[in-house]
């Protein structure tokens, strides 16, 4: 007569466990089936709170035989378990997914693989049922390894609406302890399904890509997670892929956010995840990332919201409020991120240069930029634009002789321009170009005559609020 033992579902766990060890020398004598069984329809179900001694068995023989990759041997014990006492042990979906997988592996038979693949569905279901409360592994964490499978298994079904579902449930169920295999397959779908009907997934895409590209990037800064790196590389590999889908194209994304944007004005952080998508796809200059960021700014200050105020400011042509306001992003940043640092700093420097005409501040601006980022060479180029364009020789003085004085600012100019690309490779061919323009407003040789002070090959400094000491050099002729 078969021996059964009654257990409360609460205490269900820990009285396996118990059993298990008590049974290690049944485990080793027990005689291992010879033939693997065939997936067959399953029984009646059984009374879920009752497990047998012979379904501790079937757990020990089948767990050690996939442990081992004896997946033959594992089959007959684990379908007995699976299908007489389902709530036995979270092994029995822990590694009969892995044992399905193998089984689909090894079918030829087309009814047989259809069979397996639905077993495989119906596993995490039933994982769901016994063991979806479990803290660490929940329902949300099966649902993304359902979604994977399916995928996977159901290459027919182009957009796999099911696996949709599942993959965004779990994502938005474990935040950043998401798998990063169920975020990048979630991506790839959600980018199929937009290129399918751009119309109908487009917003849906835009949202799926922030959520993707935000958890990745979670998981990819924190120092104690070892897949760091790898989070990192999927994230690159998510924004290039939504970079390249059209989606990001500004006009789209401020007809789908325009009205989203409106009816959450006094929601700071929907504001600012909007003002962030804006940013990374590179649509800083969108009235709706504007709309955005004066909102979001009204709320509560933040380093985005001046930036992008500050841009909105510069669109309308509030150039000083526009400093003031890049100004503030600068204060608001950490102190640490000095590339966004610099980035502001040259911004200031560059209206200063272009729009109020203030070259001796422009240059101030841009010596701080460079304080943050050294290797910069937009900074000594703009530094040489502001030379070029100033004349500080003239009061009080013969006019033919400043006109001459006038032409050393292009010495100077050019130093910047050769520094430029010496710090910096990428800016070498507009560098040389501008050297080439430059170099031919250089005093000639017989101006330089009138002036001792200017003998080629000397020292001298550029006047002025210049005051850079450069060296002489006649014009090319």
């Amino acid at each position: 007569m078969r021996k059964t033992i009654k257990i409360n579902t609460n205490m269900k766990k820990s009285i396996i466990a118990l059993v298990l060890l008590a049974t290690l020398p049944a485990f080793t004598l027990a005689k291992k089936p010879q033939k693997p069984a065939e997936p067959v329809a399953e029984p009646e179900p059984v009374e879920e709170n009752v497990v047998t001694e012979e379904c501790v068995i079937n757990v020990s023989l089948f767990n050690e035989s996939v442990k081992n990759k004896q997946y033959a041997d594992a089959w007959e014990p684990w379908w007995q378990v699976y299908t007489t006492c389902p709530s036995a042990n979270k092994a029995i979906y822990t590694r009969g997914d892995e044992l399905v997988e193998w089984k689909i592996s090894q079918t030829q038979d087309e009814k047989e693989y259809n069979e397996l693949r639905q077993l495989l569905m119906t596993l995490h279901d039933k994982r769901i049922k016994y063991f979806g409360d479990d803290p660490k592994y929940p329902k949300a964490y099966i649902l993304g390894l359902k979604g994977v499978d399916y995928c996977n298994f159901y290459k027919e079904d182009p957009l796999k609406e099911p696996a949709y579902g599942w993959l965004k449930e779990s994502i938005e169920g474990m935040g950043t302890k998401s798998q990063i295999q169920v975020l990048k397959m979630f991506a790839d779908l959600s980018n199929a399904r937009y290129k399918s009907d751009p119309d109908k997934y487009g917003a849906a895409y835009i949202a799926d890509y922030q959520l993707v590209s935000m958890t990745l990037a979670a998981q990819a800064a924190d120092p104690t997670n070892k897949n760091a790196a790898r989070a990192q590389e999927n994230k690159d590999y998510v924004d290039q892929m939504f970079a390249s889908s059209g989606a990001a194209n500004c006009d789209k994304l401020d007809e789908i956010f325009g009205p989203i944007v409106q009816d959450n004005i006094s929601n700071l952080d929907m504001l600012n995840k909007i003002m962030s998508m804006f940013r990374r796809v590179k649509c800083t200059e969108s009235e709706i990332y504007f709309m955005a960021a004066a909102a979001s700014h009204k709320l509560e200050p933040t380093e985005e919201s001046a930036a992008g105020c500050a841009k909105m400011c510069m669109k309308k042509g509030d150039y000083k409020d526009a400093v003031g306001y890049y100004e503030q992003a600068i204060e608001l940043s950490p102190e640490d991120d000095k590339e966004d640092r610099a980035e502001y700093l040259f911004n200031i420097a560059y209206i200063y240069f272009d729009k109020i005409k203030s070259y001796q501040l422009s240059r101030q601006y841009l010596r701080r930029s460079l304080e943050m980022q050294a290797s910069q060479g937009r900074c000594y180029i703009l530094m040489g634009m502001l030379y070029a364009a100033s004349q500080p020789y003239g009061e009080g003085m013969a006019p033919a002789k400043a006109a001459i004085l006038n032409k050393t600012v292009f010495w100077a100019a050019v130093d910047k321009f050769q520094k430029a690309k010496m710090v910096d490779p990428d800016v070498a061919e507009d560098a040389n170009k501008l050297i080439a323009s430059y170099s031919k407003y250089f005093p000639t040789k017989e101006e330089i005559f009138d002036l001792p002070e200017l003998q080629d090959g000397a020292s001298f400094t550029v006047g002025g609020w210049i005051q850079e000491t450069t060296t002489c050099r006649a014009a090319k002729q």
